[in-house]
């Protein structure tokens, strides 16, 4: 089973032994960030840092020309990662045996929403969210759609993988977070995602709805949990708190958003990308929930891209819908190994034992960069078994 691990550049550049080292866990790939958002990195093995903070969403390589007199344009990353950090560590990559995909997040840019705060999610209480770029707008879905094809399509890249293309909502991780304290399940988050931008608002008016009466209506159903009251979750959930038709019509709106969105990001990389070229988006097959593993239609995805990147931190089982979509598509789990961040590098030959059962046809392993040699030591024994 083919494994590829997430990579920064600059886990590699600076340390001779970084590629050699990657190699050495057993996988075949490293998918390498090629536009990442705002991070603050451990890099534990690094012989001239431990710390690296990406103070905002960048490309981790030049731009070229087709930015040119843009108001919406990616932001060249600063010191953490000058010059073409990407094909200076690509390269480094490459000569280690290992092949390279581009890592590209698009939906998600603190710095966009910060400069372009009209570009943002608005939630139902007029609240800016300036990490979330509504995909709604016109503006903002053709930078993202340049930004794919540009990002994707690095020298030397065997493929890519696209994260964050669809909505992103109340999820952040934000630096100091402090959005806890109320529990708010996938009901409640469905709802604090709604956007209400000028384009959003009438999206809605398209499915039949007022704005301005949808935003109150999503506000009196968010209430009870604001008190404490339980998240029934699920879509049984939103329907319960928004009511069944109303619900019915948000999702109409977005779903439609999110899909073309995908299609247009993928038919464009796929345009200009050498024959062969392998396209995953990172997706999640319930298509109402948001975030960096946007909600989506299996089967529709799966007639789009090659394959999906899909999230195992709570267990395999999202794997199963999108094995049963397409026989012949990519089924990658992906699983967190870093032992202090959630991850479990020691179970790791059962956990993708078990997703190879449902369906997964290859693993991502995050992240070979962040974790720790004891980790690293549990990984390459357990991908040693494989």
């Amino acid at each position: 089973m083919k494994a590829s691990t997430f990579v920064y550049p600059w886990d590699v550049t600076g340390d001779p032994e970084a590629a050699t080292r990657i190699a050495g866990l057993g996988v075949q790939q490293a998918t390498l960030a090629a536009a990442y958002h705002s991070t603050r990195a451990l890099t534990p093995r690094h012989p001239r840092h431990r710390i690296v903070t990406a103070e905002y969403a960048s490309v981790l390589y030049p731009t070229d020309a087709r930015w040119e007199g843009r108001e919406l344009r990616p932001y060249a990353a600063g010191d953490w990662a000058p010059g073409d950090a990407f094909g200076e560590a690509a390269a480094q990559l490459s000569e280690a045996g290992l092949d390279v995909h581009t890592w590209v997040v698009l939906a998600h840019n603190s710095r966009l929403g910060s400069e372009h705060p009209d570009t943002s999610v608005v939630n139902a209480y007029g609240d800016r969210y300036p990490w979330a770029p509504c995909i709604a707008q016109p503006a903002t879905r053709a930078y993202l759609i340049d930004l794919a094809v540009e990002a994707a399509l690095r020298p030397g890249a065997a493929g890519t993988e696209l994260e964050s293309l669809g909505w992103y909502g109340l999820q952040h991780l934000h630096a100091h977070d402090k959005t806890g304290g109320v529990p708010l399940g996938d009901a409640g988050m469905y709802l604090m995602a709604l956007c209400f931008c000028g384009t959003c608002r009438e999206g809605y008016g398209e499915q039949g709805l007022d704005a301005d009466s949808l935003a109150a209506a999503v506000r009196a159903a968010l209430e009870p949990l604001w008190q404490g009251a339980p998240d029934d979750g699920g879509w049984a959930g939103v329907e319960k708190l928004l009511g069944a038709g109303t619900a019915a019509a948000t999702r109409a709106w977005r779903d439609e958003i999110a899909r073309t969105l995908q299609e247009t990001a993928v038919r464009a990389v796929r345009a200009a990308a050498p024959e062969g070229f392998q396209i995953l988006l990172h997706a999640d097959p319930v298509t109402y929930h948001v975030g960096a593993n946007p909600g989506v239609d299996p089967e529709h995805v799966l007639s789009v891209a090659d394959g999906v990147v899909v999230p195992c931190a709570g267990g395999p089982d999202l794997l199963t819908p999108f094995a049963r979509a397409r026989e012949d598509a990519v089924i990658a789990a992906n699983f967190p190994v870093v032992s202090q961040m959630g991850g479990s590098p020691g179970t790791l030959a059962a956990d993708v034992a078990r997703a190879q059962e449902l369906g997964a046809t290859e693993i991502r392993l995050y992240h070979a960069g962040l974790a720790s040699d004891g980790d690293l030591d549990a990984i390459r024994e357990a991908l040693a078994g494989l």
